[in-house]
Formats: C-alpha cells, sequence, structure tokens
C-alpha cells in the first residue's frame, strides 16, 4: 500500500497544499472552489482524551447502549439535488478513458467530497429519508465502492481535488451536535483509499481525532453501520488503520511527518478508531474477520513492559497505552507481558522469602528460591496435590519438580514431564473429575457433587503454574471454559461474589454435547405443537451414579409445560443448567485453583481464545518450519544422517511426529511463538551406533549418534520416542 506508482504520487502536504492553492484545476472554464484554509500543522492542539481503560470494564462499551437512543437528533440540513447514478459515472470515467478529457469526472469528484452535505447528495440511497436508525446507514455502498475503486486510476489534479474538498468539510465549524448526515459523511470518508499513502497521513489523522471525538452515540450508530460493510472493504479499513499506526511508530521517512511531539494525539485517534471496528465485528456473528487480523504486529518490537506499567499506574487517568486497547496487542506481545509479570511476580516473592529468613537470623537456603515439588510416581495426583495445598504461599516461584527415587536434575524437562503425567491421570475417565464427550472430542466437567473439591482447585493451579512457568499442556477443553476463567478475569474481593459465571449460548453447547444441542435447535424450529408433542415440563434429569435426580429449571418448573411462546427461555436456562449451575462448585474450585498462581491484571488483556493458545498452545504441528529453525552441534545440515533424519521424521504419521517432539521437548504442543520458539537443536552422539538416541528436554535437544544408513535410524528413532518415559542419570 505504501508503493507509489505513477498514478498515485502525491507529493508532501506542505507541496500539495502550495499547488492547490496557486494552481487553477485548467480543465474548462469553472469558478474556483472555497479558499482552503490550513491548520497550523505545527501548532496542532492535543486531542481530547479518547482512551478507554479496560479495569473499568470499557473495552467498547458501544454495544451495550439502547438500539434507538432517546438523545435528541438534530435536524439535517436540506441537501442538493443529485442525479448521477453508478451507470452515468461509470460511463463518464469510460469516455475519459478513450478521449482523455477528464472534464466530467473531475467535475463529479470535486462537487461530491468538496462538503458533507454533497458527500451525502451523491451517495445517500434517498436524499429524502432521514435514516436515522442503527440498522440502515442509508449509504449506497455500491455507489461508494466503484467511485473509490476509480480514484486510484484518475490524474492526479482530479484526486488532489478530492484531498483539497476533504480537508474542506473537516475545516468547518461545528455547532450543536453531529447530525446522522454528518455521521454518513465519516464513514465514507474513512473507505478513502488514498488514506493509504504516507502524504495523506496529516489528513487522515484529522479525519480520524474528529471520528475520534465524537460522543458515544454517536459512536454507537458508526459501529452498526459498520457491520454492514463488506468483508473485504472491512479488513481494508482494519489495515489501514493499522498501518497508520506502525508508521508513526517507526516511519520509514520521518521528514514527511509532523515531530511526534506536536502529533501526540495520532495515535490513540487510530486505536479508537479501531476500536470502533473491532466492536462491529464482535457484535456480528459469525464475526466479518478474525480477531487476529486487529494484531499490530509493530508493537512486538516496542517497550511492552513500559505500556503495561503505565497502564498499571495511570490505568483511571488520561494516559495512553496499547493495554486500553489489548485486542491490537498480539497474542506473541501478551504472553512476553505475562511471562515477565510473571518473573518480576517470583523475583519479589522470592526476594521475600529471602528477607524473612535473614530478619529471623536463618541461614539462607536456595531451595526457598522455588516451588520444590517432590511427588512419588506411584502416588502422582494425591503426592501433587499435598505439596501444593502445603507450599500454597511458594505457587509463585519458580517451580522445580523432584521423582523420588531418580536422580533427574530439574532443568526444565522434569517440570514438563510432572505436567504431562498428571494431566494424564487426572483426565481419565475412571478418575471421574471430567467426561470425554467423543463428538466434539472435549472434555467437561463432571456434575457429580462430592464432599471436597479440591483436586479441582488442583487442576486449575496446574493450568495456572503452566501459564506462569511458560508450559504447554495437552488439555482439550472447549473454548467455552477460558469464558468462564475470565469472568471476571480478576479475582472479586466480596467472596460471596460469584466466579465462573457467564453467558452461554446454544453455539456453546453445540461445542460440547452437539447431538444434545442439536436437539435443542430442532424444538426451537419445530413448527407443530411444543406442548402436546413433546410433554415436557421446566425440569431435567441427570444420571449420578446410578441414580436418576431431577431438578427445577426455574421454580416450580416441573408444573410448567414447554410451549411454542416460552421454549427459548425453556433453552436458555437449559444450557445455562449445564455450563453454569450444574457444575458451579466444581469450576468455582478450577477457577481459584488457576487464579491463586496467575493472579495478575494482565489477564484484564487476553481474550478466551488466547487463554487457551497460552495454556496448550497449538497442536498443528509443522514439522518443516522446525526442520527451517533447527540448530546443530556436531553436524551439519547437509550431513548424510541429518539428511535421512528429516527425510524419514517428515515421512512420519502424526502421531509419530508428537512422540517425537514430546520426547526431545518433553510437550507435545507447539508454542505461542511456533516451532522456531522451541529453539529445537540436534547435537552429535559420539557413544556407539547401538545406542537409542537421547534427549535433553530442559533444552530441546536431541543427541543423535550418526547411524549408518537410513532404516537403521528410523528403526532406533522409533524405539526411541516410543519408549519415553522417566530420566536417569549413569
Amino acid at each position: 500500500g505504501l508503493e507509489r506508482g505513477a498514478k498515485n504520487q502525491f507529493s508532501t502536504f506542505s507541496n500539495f497544499i502550495t499547488t492547490i492553492n496557486q494552481k487553477k484545476e485548467g480543465i474548462g472554464n469553472r469558478n474556483s472552489p472555497t479558499q482552503l484554509v490550513i491548520p497550523n500543522i505545527k501548532n496542532v492542539r492535543d486531542l481530547p482524551p479518547i482512551c478507554l481503560d479496560v479495569r473499568q470494564k470499557q473495552r467498547i462499551s458501544i454495544d451495550t447502549l439502547p438500539q434507538e437512543l432517546k438523545a435528541p437528533i438534530p435536524p439535517e440540513p436540506s441537501l442538493p439535488i443529485r442525479t448521477k447514478t453508478v451507470k452515468d459515472f461509470q460511463d463518464d470515467v469510460e469516455n475519459a478513458k478513450s478521449s482523455g478529457d477528464w472534464k466530467a469526472v473531475h467535475d463529479f469528484y470535486s462537487t461530491t467530497f468538496d462538503s458533507f452535505l454533497e458527500i451525502n447528495a451523491a451517495f445517500k440511497k434517498d436524499t429524502n429519508s432521514p435514516f436515522n436508525t442503527i440498522e440502515d446507514s442509508g449509504i449506497n455502498a455500491k455507489f461508494v465502492n466503484v467511485v473509490y475503486d476509480a480514484l486510484l486510476n484518475t490524474p492526479q489534479d482530479v484526486q488532489k481535488s478530492v484531498l483539497k474538498g476533504i480537508i474542506n468539510g473537516l475545516l468547518q465549524e461545528w455547532k450543536g451536535p453531529r447530525t446522522k448526515d454528518d455521521l454518513r459523511a465519516y464513514c465514507i470518508l474513512l473507505q478513502n483509499p488514498q488514506f493509504s499513502n504516507t502524504s495523506t497521513y496529516v489528513i487522515y489523522a484529522h479525519l480520524l481525532r474528529q471520528i475520534a471525538a465524537l460522543t458515544e452515540a454517536d459512536h454507537h450508530f458508526l459501529v452498526h453501520w459498520s457491520k454492514k460493510i463488506s468483508q473485504k472493504r472491512f479488513k481494508q479499513l482494519v489495515d489501514r488503520l493499522l498501518q497508520f499506526i506502525s508508521l508513526r511508530l517507526f516511519p520509514a521517512k520521518p521528514e514527511e511527518f509532523p515531530p511526534m511531539v506536536k502529533c501526540t494525539w495520532w495515535i490513540p485517534s487510530a486505536s479508537k478508531v479501531l476500536a470502533l471496528f473491532n466492536a462491529a465485528n464482535s457484535l456480528n456473528s459469525p464475526s466479518i474477520i478474525s480477531y487476529t487480523d486487529f494484531y499490530n504486529s509493530t508493537l512486538d518490537h516496542i517497550d511492552l513492559m513500559e505500556e503495561y506499567h503505565n497502564w498499571q499506574c495511570y490505568g483511571n487517568s488520561h494516559r495512553f497505552s496499547f493495554c486500553q486497547y489489548p485486542f491490537i496487542i498480539s497474542i506473541a506481545a501478551k504472553k512476553v507481558i505475562i511471562q515477565r509479570d510473571s518473573e518480576q511476580q517470583m523475583i519479589s516473592i522470592a526476594r521475600q522469602s529471602l528477607v524473612d529468613k535473614v530478619s529471623r537470623r536463618q541461614k539462607p537456603d536456595m531451595n526457598m528460591l522455588f516451588l520444590n515439588v517432590k511427588v512419588r510416581r506411584t502416588h502422582l495426583v494425591s503426592d501433587s496435590l499435598d505439596e501444593l495445598a502445603r507450599k500454597r504461599a511458594d505457587l509463585k516461584k519458580k517451580l522445580k519438580v523432584t521423582f523420588v527415587g531418580e536422580a533427574g536434575l530439574d532443568m526444565g524437562g522434569l517440570t514438563k514431564e510432572w505436567f504431562l503425567l498428571l494431566i494424564r491421570q487426572i483426565f481419565h475417565p475412571d478418575y471421574g473429575m471430567f467426561t470425554y464427550h467423543k463428538d466434539s472430542h472435549c472434555h467437561w466437567f463432571s456434575s457429580f457433587k462430592c464432599d471436597n473439591y479440591s483436586e479441582f482447585r488442583l487442576v486449575g493451579a496446574l493450568m495456572g503454574l503452566a501459564v506462569y512457568n511458560s508450559i504447554t499442556l495437552d488439555i482439550r477443553f472447549p473454548p467455552c471454559c477460558y469464558k468462564k476463567l475470565l469472568s471476571p478475569p480478576i479475582v472479586p474481593c466480596d467472596h460471596n461474589t460469584l466466579v465462573g459465571i457467564c453467558d452461554v449460548t446454544l453455539d456453546d453447547l453445540f461445542q460440547i454435547m452437539p447431538e444434545l444441542a442439536h436437539g435443542l435447535s430442532e424444538l426451537l424450529s419445530y413448527e407443530g405443537n411444543v406442548e402436546e408433542d413433546f410433554y415436557s415440563t421446566f425440569q431435567v434429569f441427570q444420571e449420578e451414579f446410578g441414580v436418576i435426580k431431577s431438578y427445577n429449571l426455574k421454580p416450580n418448573g416441573d408444573k410448567i409445560p414447554v410451549t411454542n411462546q416460552n421454549r427459548k427461555e425453556y433453552v436458555q436456562l437449559y444450557v445455562d443448567f449445564l455450563l453454569n449451575k450444574s457444575i458451579y462448585k466444581q469450576f468455582a474450585a478450577f477457577y481459584y485453583g488457576f487464579h491463586s498462581v496467575c493472579a495478575s491484571y494482565a489477564l484484564l488483556l487476553l481474550r478466551p481464545e488466547e487463554v487457551e493458545i497460552l495454556v496448550c498452545g497449538s497442536p498443528e504441528l509443522d514439522m518443516s518450519a522446525l526442520q527451517r529453525s533447527t540448530q546443530y552441534e556436531g553436524y551439519q545440515k547437509t550431513d548424510l544422517t541429518i539428511r535421512y533424519f528429516w527425510d524419514v521424521v517428515l515421512g512420519f504419521s502424526l502421531d509419530l511426529q508428537k512422540k517425537l517432539l514430546h520426547f526431545a521437548t518433553g510437550s507435545d504442543r507447539v508454542p505461542v511463538g511456533g516451532m522456531a520458539d522451541l529453539n529445537f537443536k540436534i547435537s552429535k552422539s559420539e557413544t556407539s551406533t547401538n545406542w537409542l538416541p537421547v534427549a535433553h528436554t530442559c533444552f530441546n535437544q536431541l543427541c543423535l549418534p550418526p547411524y549408518k544408513n537410513k532404516k537403521e535410524l528410523k528403526q532406533k528413532l522409533i524405539i526411541g520416542i516410543s519408549n519415553a518415559e522417566g530420566f536417569g542419570l549413569e
């Protein structure tokens, strides 16, 4: 978008202003446009504060407004009559291309973009209708798209006339609230493809500033109107805003822009407008584009901890931080924030332990700086539960695991295996804590009642420790679980406040129990008499240890029949019962376990999907990417043994590839940053080729003897990775 072809080159902003002030657009005899007044770019005022503080639950609150706002609607001024149609415009463009006479096209562009009234006169579907609702913006989207698609292929004077008109519109003095015509004009101007060019960024910045400073009620309309933009155009708008932020942070040619100190409002304005599009995307079901399309990878290269610190310290003030707009920050950047926040907490806790020890005149011990977990393989769950319960005050220290009776030293590998074995045992169906649903390939909490929910707290703590210690786990929870885990993202001070309760829908149930969800969906669409044909009440039944128990979905539910009129309520209450109420104690224990380790404001930055990626990593293995990023010690990547190795590995089944990854790294999941983040290394083992490969999971290192042929390498490698449990030193 930054390449400048012959037809879309612009001079610098100041040169452009000089040109349009001095030069008459010499195509025929026309009255010169209104004299252009240019703001003093070096003395622009700071934008009024527009930051949204996520700690106040205001990531974007526009969707919570009523659909029809009762604020007085200012009267719309009468619009000029413009009769040009899409066909007329296209004919004018074709004639101009063939004849070289662009007068008609130039007249259209210079008139249309000269003011907000003219923009509405050209692009409003019906100039006599107010279009004051959120359902319909009244914009002729097809005409807007055709006009903008043709713009970059017109002569320079045509393109400059559009920019000149936009400046005139932006400099208009506003008296009173904006009209819906003004909002329509903003919506149309945002789609101008000229704003992809850095030479137009000063104009673009002023447009963004005005949109950012609109009232919340006006933003409400813009959000809902933006939902109607096509996916392709919507993504172009988002990409343009992200590019604007990136190039303001790291300009390729700094001389193109005013000094940063004079335009501190540029990035806050763009972020606020981007938040409007993020809100529109979130309100749409399914979303228009992926939430990852809002990530700005440029932010990976700024001082993220300073941003996080500013947000923590000044979150309720007017000081800008990208953390106020977490949807812009990539999952890789959020992982860095969480890791460093965790490290700072670890150091702080360890330092406090050291100070306490010295103050009591006791000899310091290095072990006091770690969370030391000693377990027996034969009593893995009970030992782990006892250790974590006994050392609850040490959960935020660096984790070290020792298997009793084994000589392995934990440099990371033992910790990985402890997580893997513990998760495997806890989630086994015979253990009864979780139910595995074959249709959805995921686990869900067992609704069986018990006297002690401490083991659910252990699982939550395990997930927290995994995030805290940057370990990926092979846990298959549905997305709904992570939504509940962030409800709320910060543990409430009042212990009577319900936790782990979130709004759930039939879509959430489909991801866990698709067959049951399908049945409820059929009930909602049933065209017959629900009460007579189904004979159901607001009562549900569950089997617990062979005993059928009944539960009322509402008071006296067993006496209330399900009818065509109340079936939506029945379905909603049933879904809420299954995903919230029936497992409340189990999930509350799980929630408190997770947050006992991961309590951090950094969780406010995360979406449920991002928590899942941090906990589980990605199950998608790309062994070719691993090959490209692998380092070698004692081998060259062209050596015969290495070529044999990759021929064998790339030909493995997915199951064997996962076993290899688990053998070498202690986990069969891919971390957030992809295979490159594993820092995988293959070292030459000088032992006999009769030996099997050896792995140092602490360092993600595979020690490979120089096997003589591919068949021998494959045989020894499969034996090694298929029998890889336990640690020992000879």
